[in-house]
Formats: C-alpha cells, sequence, structure tokens
C-alpha cells in the first residue's frame, strides 16, 4: 500500500458516494446491515464509514433505540456523509480504526465495509475491535474477492493500466482487490482473539447506467486518480474518456450488469 491509497479528499468523496455507491457499495452495505437487524437497543460502531452509505442502511435498518456511532480516519468523508443524513441515534467522529478512543467493551456490534484493507496493521484492527466489543458481540466486515471476480472494476484498471505501460496504475489490484484470502482473513481474526469466526461468500449485481459511471467513480472519486495526475498532471479528464471508451468496447454503451463478489465475516467475542 502507498501514500496514496488512502487521499480521500477534495471532490473525491462526492464522486465516490454518487458513482461508487449504486455501483459497489450499496448492495454489500444493506448486506451488513441486514446481519445486525436483531440488535434492538445498545451500541454499534462503524469503523471505515467514508460517506456514510452503510450509516444509512443501519438507520434504515436499526430502532433509533440504537446508537450507531460513524467513523473515519478522512475528516473529508466524514463531512460529506454528515450531509446525507440526518438521524437523531447517529453520531459522527474522526477516529483511526487501528487506535480508537472509545472505552473497552463498550458496544454490541462493529461493522466496516471494505475498510480492512486499508489498515497498514490489519491484526492491529481486527484487535481493536474486539476490545471494544462486549461480551457476546460480534464484528461484522466485508472485503473485495479477487478482482477478476468483479469484472467491471477490473475493466477499468485494466483499460488505465493499458494507457501507462512502462508504469501502470495498480491501486485496485493493490489495496481494495488485493487481500482475497479467506485463509489468511480466518487466520488473523483468529489470532487476534476471537474464537466465533463464519466467512460467507457473497455474490451481488448492481446495474450500471453507461460506461462512464464506474470509469468517473474509480478514476475521480477512488485513490486511483491520485496515480493517473501523479503520471498525467492535468490529463485526468482525457484519461477517462478514453478509458470510458475501452469499457464502451466491453460492454456496450450500457446499461449492463455489473457482477461482484465479495467475503463477508462475522467474528464473535465470546
Amino acid at each position: 500500500m502507498t501514500a496514496t491509497d488512502t487521499a480521500f479528499a477534495g471532490s473525491i468523496p462526492a464522486l465516490y458516494d454518487r458513482y461508487l455507491g449504486p455501483l459497489l457499495f450499496e448492495p454489500y452495505g444493506q448486506d451488513l446491515a441486514e446481519r445486525l437487524k436483531d440488535i434492538r437497543q445498545g451500541r454499534v460502531l462503524e469503523t471505515a464509514a467514508g460517506t456514510g452509505i452503510v450509516t444509512r442502511a443501519l438507520a434504515r435498518t436499526l430502532p433509533s433505540e440504537a446508537e450507531i456511532v460513524a467513523t473515519d480516519l478522512n475528516q473529508a468523508m466524514l463531512d460529506h456523509a454528515m450531509t446525507q443524513i440526518h438521524a437523531p441515534n447517529v453520531r459522527w467522529q474522526q477516529a483511526d480504526a487501528q487506535s480508537l478512543p472509545f472505552e473497552d467493551a463498550s458496544f454490541d456490534a462493529v461493522v466496516c465495509q471494505f475498510g480492512m484493507m486499508f489498515l497498514p496493521d490489519k491484526p492491529r484492527g481486527y484487535r481493536e475491535a474486539l476490545r471494544l466489543l462486549k461480551p457476546g458481540g460480534r464484528f461484522v466486515f466485508n472485503i473485495w474477492g479477487r478482482i477478476a471476480d468483479n469484472p467491471v472494476s477490473e475493466a477499468v484498471s485494466d483499460a488505465v493500466a493499458k494507457l501507462f505501460p512502462d508504469d501502470p496504475p495498480r491501486f485496485l489490484e493493490r489495496t481494495p482487490y488485493g487481500h482475497a484470502d479467506p485463509d489468511r482473513i480466518l487466520g488473523e481474526v483468529e489470532q487476534a482473539g476471537f474464537e466465533a469466526v463464519e466467512i460467507d461468500e457473497v455474490k451481488k449485481t448492481s446495474v450500471v447506467r453507461s460506461p462512464q459511471d464506474p470509469v468517473i467513480g474509480l478514476c475521480q472519486g477512488s485513490p486511483l486518480r491520485g496515480e493517473i495526475e501523479a503520471r498525467a498532471p492535468g490529463r485526468l479528464e482525457e484519461i477517462t474518456t478514453r478509458a470510458t471508451e475501452v469499457l464502451a468496447e466491453h460492454f456496450g454503451t450500457g446499461p449492463f450488469e455489473n457482477p461482484m463478489l465479495a467475503f463477508v465475516v462475522t467474528a464473535r467475542r465470546t
């Protein structure tokens, strides 16, 4: 992982939410919320909340008696998230998932959507989740499968890479889609101290309105943008247009389906 892999600032949060939310994150966000729908009161902590896609799903699914504390390392992402939801049981706080400013055993559940891949020290993040859970509480998080099992994201990555043959940007393969190893995940979570761990392979499908949407989302609304701009200053729009043309050759001008695969982990504190 490089320093640019966690750069979510400027116009990225709004573009991320607008384009990548419906494309990638909303289907899996609702899945996570459904896995916690039995919580009728108490406290739920969300780490790496980003623009609040899971937060909104939790607020729709859980009763108002359940407090939701949504955190993210990037204040710019939280600032955008706060404009998208106004619920009395949601509280926002900037925080690092590897070092959370909360008391031991203070939450009934911890949830994280596609954020663990960004932690420099993932086992430490797992230990933090365990520390914060009450006995019987659960940590629910998801991690993308291989990029080959997420063909629209793979097509965007390949289209951009071909425009820079001598130094292809590889953010997507390296970070969000670079940790698709259930055995390793299981080992790290158990080593952190969780004793009851289940991993489900979950397939979802979203609808892409046009090939431009995933290209804008990934090239301009994710840290892939920083890699493009470092290689081609002032040419972001041009690169976006050229990658869109490549995607249109693969999938047509839209709409078309976006099949996805991810792993959902449920780890309980006994």
